[in-house]
Order: structure tokens, then C-alpha cells, then sequence
């Protein structure tokens, strides 16, 4: 029995001194002279495919290299409470849990290099209080998200050379505190630098990295890069130059001003929201409900210089669904900010009304009261609550929200209507009929026949028709690029059945609407339009030119073929035409002697009057050739007499 004792006890001291080491693995143990020491394992096997799971505990080094392993699941590691360098590198590692790494409070280095990593979950450094080197390069990374910098406290080397980014985020380099401490360096303290690998990254040198750049040009700082000579990848005026050559302006992030934080505002009114925001590059502004759902009314956009834009909201006859929080929202490269408007719709309304008339007209047609408040009656006029922000008509609002009502009657101390007051109660009425009536025939206008004619590559000219409007009725054309919400207002009246939209985009689509103003377009108060190429010509032109060319290319051969068979009739008439000659004009001059020789040519000429019309030419020619030998036989002696 003893026996068996101190065998067991032999064997758990074995068991100890020697723990069971994976397969695809080798396991070192390193001892020192005081009896403690350390244990490292390598897995280097090309033909593993998961990462380990029965590695020592006392485990300090753990290396998986060169081998197919493609993810690394969650708390792969948690065991491994005394891991203190994991070199998980050169495998085919895409994927990362944001809780591999659990429980690995020691560890102190983390090297994923040489992977396919596209992403990296940054949060998981919080369960790697003591890491201070992380080595991700030669990789696939692209982006760094902002947050990353408040996971990056504790480290002091990290190395994303190698990788697919572009850019960083400007608040990465105002939240890590090598960075911030950079930017204020003192001469009191010198904080501790931190090594930083950025190079063989194609960087894109805008505001975004300036400060960046402008780090790179600073020697004495507590971020030193590996390769300082890092090059711009773009854009293309700044391609292949080098970080300290590169002049860029810093990125300014968005501040946001509204023109009031809370308004009230009546039902049934006119609202206008504005929103001012600077900012390097020019922010964008957005219109967003509390609920994060986009503003479907008229947003007016302008930038009057570098760095600054304001936008408007138009809400036009706001009811009670109107009213809530709009946020107006600024956005640019150097990050986004808001600020927010809360409307307030109330519905106290003043009116004059008889009420006995108003009470046989709720009781007819069975309408339900508003928030009005009907006082006694003084001199024939119904007088409401003192808070009166708006004045309307009764029927409008009646119109607008019928709500249950129940009739009020005078008080005791009232007076009661006269004889003469009925004049007065019945002059309101007719009033009111009046406004229905101006308001029934706006609202009867309609905008049709809406074209598009006379486009360019910057402007386009938009008619409409709006028959039987009265002349002065406000209407406003509206239009931006298609699919865009924010659109661009110009004011024009019923009296003008066209209007022209300048500056605009070549080669764009666009949406152009016509509206009574104060109300939302119709589907076919709308039309789509593009405007023409840069380089586009006129398309009239155009069909000339082609219709020019076929003509030419029709008559050209039949021009050839005429002119061919003229010039050939034409050498045939002139062929017969000089042989007939050459026998009419034939002289023989050898009947021309050396003497003076005077011929009268009337005379001769005259001798053959009756002679046909063809002899009497030949006639011609010899008597004047006669005459042309006589002349020189006259003034020229021949050479052959003395």
C-alpha cells in the first residue's frame, strides 16, 4: 500500500515539473538556477486549423506562426492567466472576437502581423490592461475608427504600417495622449515617447491627417515614427510628396448656432427655422426630427464663403403633428455636431361672431368645440381669452380641428343684443364670406403644362400655366438635383408663366416644382430634367450637320458623272470644231513673193458679195493674212536683197 503511494506522489510530481504539451507543438521550458523559470510553446505545424486549446497553464510565451489558422475564436485564451507575449502571426487570421482575449490581465505584448485582418475589434484591448505593444502590420486594415484612441491609453508601440489606410481620424490624434502631450511639449517634462509605424500606407494628405503632417516636421516629440519619410498617395497635386514637404490647412469640426433654442408659435402659421454652422471644409447641414427621421419640408441651403453655410426651414400651416424637437446637424471631414429648435403649436384663436349664430351653426352641423373660451357679450361682439397670439376665422379653424363643443351662454350680467345689433352682427359674416371666398379661389388655381424648354449646361428655362389666376399670387419654383431633399427656392407670381434657373451643374439631373407658396407641390406640379454635356452641341446643328453630310455624300458621285460626260461632249466639239478651222483658214503661202504686195481687202470682200456666209470668212482670213505679209514686206527689207 505504501508502495502505491509514493508512486502516485512521483507521478503528480511528474505530472508538474512536466504538463501535457499539444500535439502540433513544442513546449520549452526555461529554468533558473533558483529552482523557478518560464515556459514558452510553439505551434508551427503548416497543418493546423484552429488555435490550441490544451497549451500549459504556466504557459508565459505562446507563438502560433506559419500555419493555416483563419480565426481566433472567443476566450480562446482565458486559461492562460500568466500569458504574458502572444505572437499570433504569418497565418490566415481574418477574423477576431471582440472577447478573444479575455481574461489576459498580464499580457504585455500582442503581434497579429502578417494576416488578413480587415478590421480589428479595438474594444478588446480592455481586457489587456498591461499590453503595451501591438503590432498589426502587413495586414488589410483600412480604416481607424475615432474611439480607437481611448483603447490606445497604455500603448506604446504600435505599428499599422503595411496596411490599406487612408487616412485618419482628427480626433484620434486630439484623444491619444501622445499626440495631445505633442502638440503642448514643455521643456519641464519630457513625456514618454511612444513608437509609431505608419509608412507603406497609400495616405490621402487632406485636412484630416494636417496634424499628422505637421508632427512628422517636429523632431523633439514624444511620437516617434519608424519611417519618417512617409509620402502622400493623394490626392493627385500632392502624390509622391513627402510629409514634410506637404503644406495642408488644419480641419476646423463643425459649430453649430441656431436662431432660438424654444419658439411657440400658432396654429395654422408660418414657421421658419434657421441654422448657422462654420467649419474647414464647409459642413453639410441636416434637418432631423428627435426620432432621427428626415424633415420633409422646404430646406434652403446657402454658403456665402469658405467655411460657413446657414439653412432654413420652411413650415408652412403648422398643426399640432408640427410640433417637437428639429435638429439641425453639421457634418464634415473633421467630424459631425448638432444642435436642436423645439417648437411649441398652440391654438388660441380670436373671432367675432354672433352667438346665437355660432350656436345654431355648431348645432347644425354637429361640430365639436376648439380650446376657444366665449366671454359675455359687450356691444354685440364675442370677445375671447386675453392670450390671443393669432386672429383667423372661425370656419377656417373648424375646418382645421372640429372637436366636441357644447354651446355657452351669456353670463347673467350680459347684455343682450339690440335692435341695432344686428347691423353689426351680420357685417362680420359677410366679411367672413369674403375671406372664404379669396381663400377658395387660391386654393381653386391650378398649375399645369409644366416644361422644361431651352436647357444648357448651366441653366434651364421652366414654363408653366395657370389659367384663370388672378394676377399677384405668390407661387414659388423649387429645385435641386434628383433624389436630393434639400431644394433651392426662387419667389415669382401668377403673372409670370416662365422663369429661368441659372447656375446649375452640366451633365446633372434635376427636379423642378411650381406651387401656390405656403403649399406642397403635387406630383404633377413636378417635372425631371437634365441639363446638357459641357462639350454637347447644338442638337439642331447636329442634324444639319449629319443631313449636310448624306446630301454630299448622294451628290458628289452625281456631280463627278455630270461633269465627266460635259468635259468629254466639250473635247468633242472642240476636236471637230478645230479641224473645220484648220480647212477654212488653210493659205497657201507660197504664192507670197519677196516683193511689196498691196491687196485691198474691201475691195476684195466687196467682189464676193454674193458668196455664201462660209466663203465669204474664208474670204476674210486670207485677205487679212495677205494684209499682215504686205505690211511687213513694206517696213522689212529681206535679207536676201541689197
Amino acid at each position: 500500500m505504501s508502495l502505491l503511494i509514493y508512486i502516485y506522489i512521483l507521478l503528480c510530481c511528474f505530472t508538474i515539473v512536466h504538463p501535457f504539451c499539444p500535439s502540433q507543438c513544442t513546449c520549452i521550458y526555461h529554468g533558473r538556477s533558483d529552482g523557478t523559470g518560464t515556459r514558452s510553446v510553439l505551434c508551427n505545424d503548416p497543418d493546423m486549423s484552429d488555435i490550441p486549446v490544451n497549451v500549459p497553464v504556466d504557459t508565459v510565451k505562446l507563438r502560433v506562426e506559419k500555419t493555416v489558422v483563419r480565426k481566433i475564436p472567443t476566450e480562446a485564451f482565458y486559461y492562460l492567466v500568466d500569458l504574458k507575449y502572444l505572437w499570433v502571426t504569418y497565418n490566415s487570421i481574418s477574423t477576431i472576437a471582440s472577447s478573444s482575449f479575455y481574461n489576459l490581465k498580464v499580457l504585455h505584448e500582442l503581434r497579429l502581423d502578417g494576416n488578413l485582418l480587415s478590421s480589428f475589434p479595438w474594444e478588446s484591448l480592455q481586457e489587456m490592461p498591461n499590453l503595451r505593444s501591438l503590432d498589426l502590420h502587413n495586414n488589410r486594415l483600412s480604416t481607424v475608427p475615432t474611439d480607437a484612441g481611448r483603447y490606445l491609453q497604455n500603448i506604446k508601440y504600435l505599428d499599422i504600417s503595411s496596411n490599406k489606410l487612408t487616412t485618419l481620424p482628427s480626433d484620434l490624434i486630439d484623444i491619444w495622449p501622445p499626440f495631445s502631450a505633442s502638440a503642448n511639449i514643455g521643456t519641464d517634462s519630457l513625456p514618454e515617447r511612444v513608437i509609431l509605424g505608419l509608412q507603406d500606407n497609400p495616405w490621402f494628405c487632406d485636412c484630416r491627417i494636417s496634424k499628422l503632417i505637421e508632427l512628422s516636421k517636429t523632431f523633439e516629440m514624444a511620437v516617434v515614427l519608424l519611417d519618417p519619410l512617409l509620402t502622400c498617395s493623394g490626392p493627385e497635386n500632392l502624390a509622391g510628396v513627402l510629409f514634410q514637404r506637404a503644406e495642408l490647412e488644419q480641419c476646423l469640426k463643425p459649430s453649430v448656432m441656431t436662431s432660438a433654442t424654444k419658439m411657440t408659435s400658432p396654429l395654422g402659421s408660418n414657421v421658419l427655422l434657421r441654422c448657422d454652422a462654420t467649419g474647414y471644409p464647409t459642413p453639410i447641414l441636416i434637418w432631423t426630427k428627435s426620432d432621427g427621421s428626415p424633415v420633409n419640408n422646404t430646406v434652403v441651403q446657402e454658403s456665402p464663403g469658405e467655411g460657413i453655410r446657414w439653412s432654413i426651414i420652411s413650415l408652412n400651416g403648422i398643426l399640432y403633428q408640427d410640433a417637437g424637437e428639429y435638429r439641425c446637424k453639421a457634418k464634415n471631414l473633421a467630424g459631425m455636431s448638432e444642435a436642436s429648435i423645439t417648437l411649441t403649436v398652440v391654438g388660441v384663436i380670436t373671432t367675432t361672431a354672433s352667438p346665437l349664430r355660432f350656436s345654431k351653426r355648431l348645432s347644425a352641423e354637429q361640430s365639436v368645440t376648439t380650446l376657444l373660451k366665449i366671454e359675455p357679450i359687450t356691444e354685440g361682439l364675442t370677445t375671447l381669452s386675453p392670450t390671443t397670439l393669432a386672429t383667423t376665422t372661425l370656419s377656417s379653424v373648424l375646418k382645421k380641428n372640429p372637436v366636441q363643443t357644447s354651446q355657452t351662454k351669456p353670463a347673467a350680467g350680459g347684455t343682450r343684443p339690440t335692435k341695432s345689433q344686428p347691423a353689426v352682427n351680420n357685417q362680420k359674416p359677410q366679411e367672413e364670406d369674403g375671406n372664404t371666398t379669396t381663400s377658395a379661389v387660391v386654393q381653386k388655381i391650378t398649375i399645369k403644362n409644366l416644361q422644361v424648354v431651352g436647357q444648357t449646361e448651366q441653366s434651364a428655362v421652366v414654363t408653366w400655366l395657370a389659367p384663370n389666376a388672378p394676377r399677384g399670387v405668390a407661387l414659388n419654383v423649387m429645385y435641386s438635383e434628383y433624389g436630393v431633399r434639400d431644394k433651392q427656392m426662387i419667389n415669382t407670381d401668377t403673372g409670370k408663366s416662365k422663369i429661368s434657373i441659372d447656375g446649375l451643374v452640366p451633365s446633372t439631373k434635376y427636379t423642378a416644382c411650381v406651387s401656390l407658396k405656403g403649399s406642397q407641390p403635387k406630383k404633377d406640379q413636378c417635372i425631371v430634367f437634365s441639363t446638357l454635356d459641357a462639350e454637347t452641341e447644338d442638337p439642331q446643328a447636329h442634324i444639319l450637320i449629319v443631313a449636310g453630310g448624306i446630301a454630299c455624300a448622294i451628290a458628289l458621285p452625281l456631280v463627278i458623272v455630270l461633269l465627266y460626260k460635259v468635259l468629254k461632249l466639250y473635247c468633242k466639239k472642240s476636236a471637230s470644231e478645230g479641224d473645220d478651222l484648220s480647212k477654212e483658214t488653210y493659205v497657201k503661202f507660197e504664192t507670197l513673193s519677196l516683193k511689196q504686195k498691196t491687196t485691198d481687202s474691201n475691195g476684195d470682200l466687196w467682189a464676193r458679195r454674193n458668196t455664201s456666209e462660209s466663203e465669204r470668212m474664208l474670204l476674210y482670213s486670207r485677205s487679212s493674212i495677205d494684209s499682215q505679209m504686205t505690211f511687213k514686206s513694206d517696213n522689212y527689207q529681206s535679207e536676201y536683197l541689197y
